[in-house]
């Protein structure tokens, strides 16, 4: 493995940094973190590099836009130290959270759809007992989530009852659907603050689709960077 890497081309760092528009710190930076391999010495300390060393890069900065900096230096530095199973274990990781992520959307997409059109919503709110009846659940559920945090009921200053305005309602609605389709309440909590960031369901829906774009992109960038993964793994091994 030393010899493969010490024959053939000899390139400098400033070569390899200016060849995928990088600074000679950052190569160096990247050799440091395991990102590369080692780099020979010429005679009086200077790192020199390979076209081998060429292609981990290449390969490293190909697997930054699907696995995030952090994983793709960890599925590096494996390969470097010929850890590969551990290298592919990081890459199945990425693949099962971009799966996860997909069937997130995709539940959120199906409750939005399952959402029934409502009457007009009561001018002062609706109690604990009428919404609880309209959902087909008890009144002690709606309590439940509200202690986590996916409704916010507001209280009567006089009666201290729950007042559940339109926002209540739609929220309240929504984290029933997805109970219905098995998710947990720790994982509608984040679905239901989307919501709210969106400032409803209508804005929610432009979200949607961008979410629905980023992971697309994210599916293509794995793909590209177990090619050039791909292709690094079967240099350094022949």
């Amino acid at each position: 493995m030393r010899q493969n890497l010490q024959t053939g081309e000899r390139l400098r760092p400033v070569d390899l940094a200016r060849g995928h528009g990088l600074s000679t710190q950052a190569v160096r930076n990247y050799e440091e973190a395991g990102i590369l391999p080692a780099a020979g010495r010429t005679p009086h300390g200077y790192r020199t590099y390979t076209p081998l060393h060429a292609l981990a890069l290449r390969a490293f900065l190909a697997l930054v836009p699907g696995h995030g900096h952090r994983t793709a230096t960890a599925i590096m530095r494996a390969v470097n130290e010929g850890a590969d199973d551990e290298a592919y274990r990081l890459v199945d990781e990425s693949h099962a959270q971009l799966l996860d992520d997909r069937r997130t959307l995709q539940a959120v997409e199906s409750a939005l759809r399952d959402l029934a059109p409502t009457a007009a919503p009561e001018p002062g709110g609706t109690f604990i007992g009428p919404l609880a009846g309209r959902l087909g659940i008890r009144p002690a559920t709606l309590r439940k989530w509200e202690h986590a945090g996916l409704v916010r009921p507001r209280r009567d200053p006089r009666t201290g009852y729950r007042v559940y305005d339109e926002a209540a309602v739609r929220d309240a609605r929504l984290a029933h659907q997805l109970r219905r389709g098995g998710y947990l309440l720790e994982q509608i909590a984040p679905l239901i603050d989307q919501v709210r960031a969106a400032g409803g369901l209508e804005p929610l829906e432009a979200a949607l689709s961008d979410w629905r774009g980023r992971l697309s992109a994210r599916g293509r960038a794995l793909l590209s960077g177990a090619a050039e993964l791909e292709t690094y793994l079967r240099r350094r091994c022949g």
